[in-house]
């Protein structure tokens, strides 16, 4: 019945790209999720609270694992069907169910923590809990005065000119390989245009041995900016 394997498959690839939407509110919701945590440290806010932002994160990355399985169940499934041509096509929920049950009996919670998104989220937090630290006792019996100009000192510290363009980054990505950070649209015209010589691109920071910087290597570093207009905000504010 070759029409109502067309018919069939033609719903399955409706359901995987709708699948596909839910994951992208996914990310948003991480996205969210991450900006939120970062407002917290940046504020000095209780640690709790911005621990309580990586529990969502973790259970945002149980969901995306959740809904990969289910996704590779489907596709699986199809690719199966279509290599073995069965005169009747089986119970394709049935199917997809065995076989996303396999993959999710391999869960192991440490997984979670291996999510690119939870990565990322690990690292931003870092860096903003290294330029504005969590209020502790200690914090609390010092001057605001104290602490502000505790934070400018370790801003000063930090280069925040683009090592391309030799300005102050206003879209700062950071390389997830080498660690370095750019300004975006920079580092986007360097890769692009290697890519019209078929050449890889290296990382333009001095002394850097990465050798091929890609696209998907790149993501946005948000402590970076919130440090840049931090410090921006503070000479403002200056008389």
């Amino acid at each position: 019945m070759p029409g109502g394997s067309v018919i069939s498959f033609n719903c399955v690839d409706s359901s995987l790209s709708s699948l596909k939407n839910c994951q992208s509110y996914i990310n948003t919701g991480m996205d969210i999720a991450t900006n939120v945590a970062l407002d917290l440290v940046e504020n000095r806010n209780d640690v709790e609270e911005v621990n309580s932002m990586e529990s969502v994160m973790l259970e945002y990355a149980a969901m995306d694992r959740e809904l990969n399985h289910y996704m590779q169940a489907v596709e699986a499934t199809v690719h199966q069907i279509k290599r073995d041509k069965p005169e009747n096509i089986p119970d394709l929920k049935d199917l997809v169910k065995k076989k996303f049950t396999a993959l999710e009996s391999k869960n192991d919670d440490s997984d979670l923590k291996r999510n690119e998104k939870y990565i990322h989220f690990m690292e931003q937090l870092k860096r903003m809990r290294k330029q504005f630290g969590p209020r502790s006792d200690t914090d609390a019996n010092e001057s605001i005065e104290q602490i502000d100009e505790d934070i400018a000192v370790t801003q000063s510290q930090m280069n925040f000119i683009c090592p391309i363009t030799q300005m102050e980054m206003q879209k700062p990505v950071r390389n997830k390989v080498c660690g370095h950070t750019y300004e975006e649209e920079a580092i986007l015209k360097i890769i692009q245009r290697r890519e019209n010589q078929k050449k890889k691109a290296c990382c333009p920071k001095i002394g850097c041995s990465h050798l091929d910087v890609k696209r998907s290597d790149l993501v946005p570093d948000e402590a970076f900016k919130r440090a840049i207009d931090s410090q921006n905000k503070q000479a403002r504010s200056m008389p």
